[in-house]
């Protein structure tokens, strides 16, 4: 009997970096947190930072073209290496944002901030996985993290049941991505995706074999779970709601990042050659995720409910770009995520300095005279809301410039024509939280505000990199550029 053995060399460990610091980290903060007493782990926040800081840090190795570690299981080309950028800003935002709320909201214990880390390991994975084994782990380790900290507020009846619903729908979206991974390995013959491209390429006559088209299918319901495509979204408001603040921002970026390179990997790096079957299917989705997140959003009353159904429409708006199946599609797409997690961690921060113990304040009548108390934090989102409603000079303005113009390059002029007036029907909600803003006097008398240094940096960085890229794009773009040729 011949026995494989496999050797771990220093270029599997290379591009691996990021996520073996971060895990090294968190293995360190949850040590310490069985040592350190109750009162004092207010620091295990700020070693989670340094834990980030040096995953970072630790992508000056190697060199910079495309490195693939454990037989080509992990890839570290430029694609992998933009989202582990994406990855770690969202996860830096949201543990800084997390410093004063966490220890307002009584959970500031070590596992919180393991947890998170743990939670961005699974992204990396999923965004660097060249293989359907990785990203699979990588969406379980991911999962798991997730669900446990959207109810971490034992005592928060609504973050228990959050919790609860994540879990059961997010098992399901497991599945049906675990079946579809079945049936196109029961197809090909491999887990890899440069090997299942291959085999799709050189007998183009199983492209149309049911067992491949309903692998599709799967694996499309499994991702469209985990992005919130309609139909599939029913879980987002109710989550997002009742989980911690910190941690929707975390979810409403993090996850769909690392979901959204996932599902580009996957469809254009392994399976570009059934594009004629998903397309279609795309075009609709498109379409039903951008109209329904944005209609039932015109009639929320709670800002978290409303910025949930808006995540729920800037999905829509990715997938547009999805449909295009071009490299400056693709471009669009990692432009897009990354002007969306600077505009929606600064929206939720916003909320969260607003908030009080026991009392976070998150209707929308909540903000009525913030423009008069607080006129920089007003200031602040009054950015981001414009960024989100697509309001010139900002992020989000030039991510639906770019999405909307690759439709239209690609002859998909009615999907970009839907995509323009559902972002003129999606400006009335975000402009409706600054009327509140600015021009409604709040009823009673003004709650005591004590804002946790960290989290106004966060609104800072957030405010910054909105009007940055607003502003000055193109070289960010040229890098999402220069990142997608790798895939194909």
């Amino acid at each position: 009997m011949n026995l494989v053995t496999t050797q771990v060399t220093v270029m599997d460990l290379i591009v691996i970096a990021p996520a073996l610091v971060l895990t090294g980290c968190a293995l360190v903060i949850l040590l310490l947190s069985a040592f350190v007493p109750t009162g004092r782990r207010g620091f295990l926040g700020y070693c989670a930072v340094a834990g980030v800081v040096a995953a970072m840090a630790s992508l000056l190795w190697g060199n910079d073209g495309a490195q693939s570690g454990f037989n080509g299981m992990v890839q570290r080309d430029p694609f992998a290496l933009f989202f582990t950028v994406i990855i770690g800003i969202i996860t830096l935002l949201t543990i800084l944002a997390s410093l004063g709320y966490a220890r307002r909201e009584g959970i500031d214990f070590g596992e919180y901030y393991v947890l998170i880390l743990f939670a961005s390991v699974g992204m990396m994975l999923m965004a660097a996985g060249g293989n359907f084994l990785i990203i699979f782990l990588g969406l379980e380790v991911m999962s798991i993290a997730i669900y446990v900290l959207a109810g971490i507020m034992r005592d928060d009846a609504r973050s228990v049941e959050a919790a609860f619903k994540y879990f059961l729908l997010g098992a399901f979206a497991s599945a049906f991505f675990l079946y579809g991974i079945a049936l196109i390995y029961a197809s090909t013959g491999t887990f890899d995706l440069t090997g299942i491209n291959r085999v799709f390429t050189e007998q183009s006559s199983i492209r149309i074999l049911p067992i491949v088209i309903t692998g599709l299918a799967l694996l499309i319901v499994g991702f469209g779970f985990k992005i919130a495509l309609v139909p599939f979204h029913m879980w987002t408001p109710d989550v997002y709601e009742g989980a911690p603040t910190t941690i929707t921002a975390f979810m409403a970026t993090g996850v769909k990042a690392a979901a959204f390179a996932a599902f580009v990997r996957v469809f254009w790096h392994a399976l570009p050659q059934l594009q004629p079957y998903w397309v279609e299917i795309m075009w609709v989705l498109a379409v039903a995720t951008m109209t329904v997140g944005n209609i039932i959003a015109l009639v929320q009353t709670n800002i978290k409910r409303m910025l949930a159904y808006s995540s729920i429409a800037h999905a829509g708006y990715i997938l547009v770009a999805f449909v295009a199946g071009n490299q400056l599609g693709a471009a669009s797409i990692l432009f897009y995520l990354l002007a969306y997690c600077f505009m929606n961690i600064g929206a939720f921060t916003v909320v969260i300095l607003l908030g009080k113990k026991g009392e976070e304040r998150t209707l929308i009548s909540d903000y009525a005279g913030v423009g008069s108390r607080h006129p920089l934090l007003a200031a602040a989102m009054a950015i981001f809301m414009f960024s989100l409603a697509g309001v010139p000079p900002t992020a989000g303005f030039m991510a639906k410039l770019y999405v909307f113009s690759t439709a239209i390059q690609a002859g998909y002029y009615w999907l970009a024509v839907i995509g323009v007036l559902n972002s003129a029907v999606a400006a009335y909600y975000y402009l409706r939280v600054l009327i509140y803003v600015y021009f409604r006097e709040q009823e009673g008398e003004s709650p005591i505000t004590q804002f946790a240094p960290a989290a106004v940096l966060v609104v800072v960085i957030s405010a910054w990199g909105v009007l940055h890229l607003g502003v000055l794009p193109s070289a960010f773009f040229a890098m999402a550029q220069r990142s997608i040729q790798f895939l194909r």
